[in-house]
């Protein structure tokens, strides 16, 4: 089996899939880092794999935000800049508080508890993995938790977009919490008390939660950016 660099076994079977998978936690987590520039033969050969599926991961890729397409040269990790990541702040506070809306309409008993249980689960180990400064970690379980929480309100569609915005912000702050000696108690941390929020379909308070991961987010990313 081919490995990529993460060390990660990259099957035959779903190669674009599995590719696209692996180079989007390179992305994610800063080990591709922003501005980079490769081919399709260059990642070919690093997964040991064939053009084809690899060009069909990085068109997928590109269409989810995380890569520019350079003709004739290849790719490049996409950089967002600092007014991009505040847009993309706002739309996904939109998105949230329509998300939530929706689960206050449908209600809770439509919520399957098992659902509701691996949404909390998440949410309390993204806060475990910010207070102790886990950044691989809380990245993971901070766009799982978003996931399942967004999959609640049951429109796949929103679910897609909020996802892909949440990868984008990601992307433009890992670059920042990488050059910091000790993230311990930096990053948001208050993914329980959303939780709670929900489940007691209090929407004003869930809106709350929000706008004060938002403040935290915006006042935290001008912090670092003011240090580069």
């Amino acid at each position: 089996m081919p490995e990529g660099p993460a060390g990660g076994t990259v099957r035959r079977s779903s190669l674009r899939q599995q590719i696209a998978d692996a180079l989007r936690d390179e992305v994610l987590t800063g080990r591709m880092t922003a501005g980079r520039h490769f081919t399709v033969k260059e990642i070919a050969e690093l997964y040991g794999v064939s053009a084809t599926p690899v060009r069909e991961a990085l068109v997928d890729l590109a269409a989810q935000g995380l890569l520019d397409v350079e003709h004739h040269r290849g790719f490049q990790v996409r950089r967002f800049t600092d007014a991009e990541f505040r847009s993309m702040v706002e739309a996904r506070t939109l998105v949230v508080e329509g998300i939530f809306r929706r689960i206050a309409a449908r209600g809770m008993r439509e919520v399957d508890p098992k659902e509701l249980a691996s949404v909390r689960r998440r949410a309390e180990a993204a806060s475990r993995a910010s207070r102790a400064g886990e950044l691989d970690v809380l990245i993971g379980y901070d766009i799982r938790f978003w996931r399942e929480l967004t999959a609640l309100a049951g429109n796949a569609h929103v679910g897609e977009f909020l996802d892909r915005i949440r990868t984008q912000t990601w992307v433009y702050a890992v670059p920042y919490l990488r050059g910091r000696p000790d993230v311990a108690g930096l990053c948001w941390s208050d993914h329980v008390a959303l939780v709670t929020a929900i489940e007691k379909r209090d929407t004003e308070a869930a809106q709350r939660v929000v706008e004060e991961f938002d403040d935290h987010s915006l006042a935290l990313m001008r912090r670092l950016a003011a240090g580069r």
